[in-house]
This record gives C-alpha cells, sequence and structure tokens, in this order.
C-alpha cells in the first residue's frame, strides 16, 4: 500500500512539473572570459536555449556586427557601426571561445515554461525584426546590458545585493579587467578617449553591463527572486594569470629625465635636441587635443564627452609647435597661459571630476617646465 501511495505522489509531482513547464526549453547564461586582444578583454555575454523537442541547441549573440560594411572603419570610429543580435548553433559558438583559449560559464536559469517561451519568443522576434540592430553605446547599451534588460524583463531579475563596492565607477570596473588582463597601454588609450562620465558612480543594475558583474547579478538573484537552477564552468583552458605593470608610466618618466637633464645642459648640442623635444611634445599634446575634441563633438560617441584630459592636450599647442620655431610676439603670453593651466591640473589632479590616467602626471610636469623655460 505505501508504495503504492509513493507511486501515486511520484506521478502526481510529475505531472505538475509537466503542467507547469511544457515548453521543452532550456535557457542559460553564457558568460565567456577575457581574450589576449583589446577587442575580447572585457569578456562577452549569450544566452543558450537548448529545444529538446525539436532537437536544438542556439546561441544568441547581441555582439555582432557586419565587417564587409564598406563604411566599417568610418562607422565605427564615428559610432554609428550598428551591431546585431545574431544566432548560431551552440558547437559552432564555442570553437571560437576554445581556440581562443578563453572561459566560458554556463547559468542555467529556474523558469517557468511561460518565460523561457517569452524569452525565446522576445529573441526570435528581434531576430527577425529591425530590433535586431541597436547603436552600440559602451556602458549603457551593449551585447551584455542588453541581455540583462531581457532577464529583467521576462525572467524577473533582480539584484537586489550590491556586487561592487560603493562609489565604484563605470572607469574602475574598466580598469579592473585592463589590470588582469595586463593591458597597461589600452588602460592608458582608454583613459584618454573616455571623458567624465565614466566617473559616474554605478547602481546595481548600472553595474552589471559587463559580462563578469551579470553573472554576478544572477548568482545574487537567489536573495529575492532565485532565476539560477545550476552553474558550471563548461571550458576552463587553465590559463595563468598575467603579470600587470603600469610601463607607460615607467617609460614616460624615463623620457622626462631623460629631457630634462639634456635641457640642463648649456650647450649648443643639447640646446638642439630640447627644441626638438619642446617641438615634438608641443605638436603630440596639440595633435591629441583636436583628437579628444573630434570624439567628442564629431562622433556619436557619448562616453567621450567631457573630457578633462584637454587641460593638458590643449589643442591650441598645435600651433605652437610650429611658432616654437619664429616666437612670435604672443608666444609669451600663450606660455604663460600653459603655465597656469598645467599648474591647475597638477594642483588639482584629485579634484578634477574625471580620474587622469596617473601615466600622464611625468608629461603634464615636463610641460609645465618647459613652458616655464620658454617663456623665459
Amino acid at each position: 500500500m505505501k508504495k503504492i501511495l509513493l507511486l501515486l505522489f511520484i506521478s502526481s509531482v510529475a505531472c505538475q512539473i509537466n503542467a507547469q513547464d511544457s515548453s521543452h526549453l532550456r535557457v542559460s547564461l553564457l558568460t565567456c572570459g577575457q581574450g589576449d586582444e583589446l577587442y575580447s578583454v572585457f569578456g562577452h555575454t549569450a544566452i543558450r536555449i537548448t529545444d529538446s523537442s525539436k532537437q536544438t541547441d542556439i546561441v544568441y549573440n547581441y555582439g555582432t556586427f557586419d565587417f564587409n560594411d564598406p563604411d566599417f572603419y568610418v562607422k565605427f570610429t564615428r559610432g554609428t557601426l550598428d551591431y546585431m543580435l545574431s544566432a548560431e548553433y551552440f558547437p559552432d559558438f564555442m570553437q571560437a571561445y576554445v581556440y581562443e583559449r578563453r572561459t566560458v560559464t554556463e547559468q542555467e536559469l529556474l523558469l517557468t515554461g511561460e518565460e523561457k517561451t517569452a524569452i525565446r519568443e522576445a529573441l526570435n522576434a528581434n531576430l527577425a525584426g529591425a530590433a535586431r540592430y541597436y547603436k552600440y553605446i559602451f556602458n549603457y547599451d551593449n551585447c551584455t546590458t542588453r541581455v540583462r534588460d531581457m532577464l529583467m524583463k521576462y525572467a524577473g531579475l533582480k539584484a537586489d545585493r550590491q556586487l561592487v563596492p560603493e562609489k565604484t565607477t563605470f572607469r574602475n570596473m574598466l580598469h579592473e579587467y585592463l589590470d588582469r588582463g595586463a593591458q597597461p597601454w589600452s588602460k592608458l588609450g582608454i583613459d584618454l578617449l573616455l571623458g567624465s562620465r565614466m566617473d559616474w558612480k554605478v547602481n546595481i543594475a548600472e553595474s552589471m553591463f559587463l559580462p563578469d558583474y551579470l553573472m554576478k547579478g544572477v548568482d545574487s538573484s537567489v536573495h529575492s527572486k532565485n532565476i539560477l537552477r545550476s552553474k558550471q564552468l563548461i571550458h576552463n583552458p587553465g590559463n595563468a594569470p598575467r603579470k600587470n605593470t603600469n610601463m607607460p608610466l615607467y617609460a614616460f618618466t624615463a623620457i622626462v629625465l631623460v629631457v630634462l637633464y639634456i635641457s640642463s645642459k648649456n650647450n649648443s648640442t643639447a640646446r638642439s635636441i630640447t627644441r626638438f623635444f619642446d617641438v615634438a611634445f608641443f605638436l603630440l599634446t596639440g595633435l591629441l587635443g583636436c583628437f579628444l575634441l573630434f570624439m567628442w563633438f564629431g562622433t556619436d560617441h557619448k562616453a567621450c564627452g567631457a573630457n578633462y584630459n584637454l587641460l593638458w592636450a590643449l589643442p591650441t599647442n598645435l600651433v605652437v609647435a610650429f611658432a616654437l620655431w619664429k616666437k612670435p610676439k604672443w608666444l609669451k603670453g600663450y606660455l604663460s597661459c600653459c603655465v597656469a593651466v598645467y599648474a591647475f591640473t597638477l594642483i588639482g589632479w584629485y579634484f578634477i571630476p574625471q580620474q587622469i590616467n596617473i601615466a600622464v602626471l611625468p608629461i603634464v610636469l615636463l610641460m609645465l617646465v618647459r613652458s616655464y623655460a620658454l617663456r623665459k
């Protein structure tokens, strides 16, 4: 009699489960680790949907674009390149990550049949319609935030625990990836290009704009509505940790010390070399300043706006680089302004509403010293 009751109970539970989920779907979040190249250093996010009734295993990926676009480089530079949703079979998706020796973590989501079906239908609708394409905004609309928003809308994702320390900024989060990936020169370049908007503090939802933190958000959902069924590392190449050093700071400091040493010598050779360096530094900082202005006003890259690197990379230095040879009357007044601006930048280094890369510090110091010397 007990066996019969047990069998009836198991049968009843099985019927309830089948009634709750007859979709035959398995939905999971794929989080791919960082690669060696800059484009892959922040990792990647995708959604995997397996249909046991149709024997399909599809990965939906919001991080693709058309390399064959004839205006690809122009659109990419100006921030007008369309990113798009694509779908491919799971083995094909994994092939690239196995080849690049990148980790892949899978989190199977604990969802009802209706939620799974809604996610698949939304993805297929996006795939077939105009919503397949979107304008990429680095920290607000990317391949990870698209998945985050879908999980919030259809799966009830709500990370109610702080995923990063308080007062963490977008830039702090990027630095974590760049330092871990031993990318000091890329870190410098990104800090030069991305303006003060990247120094805004993130909230819980915003912190999930990067793959690892969306994964942590799903992990932390167990404290509100649990949407995590299981988690496993499905590919682990066992890469050794990379050693990170601040090579730009060391390189720039060495250059500055050499220039200061040569400029202290009072002979014709030293003066010729120093003049060459003066022209080179004013030319390069002027060109950089013009480029930063272009990225701010000439492109759709909102993250490049309000860039306080323009305090030291003065676009007008481009004109001064050529004026140093002829020494017009207005040059002394301009150099006096440079002394004031560079001094203000150094004094207010930690009060400027943007984190300036520390490797720039010796360059600003050199520009201050040389501007003062040239003014005399």
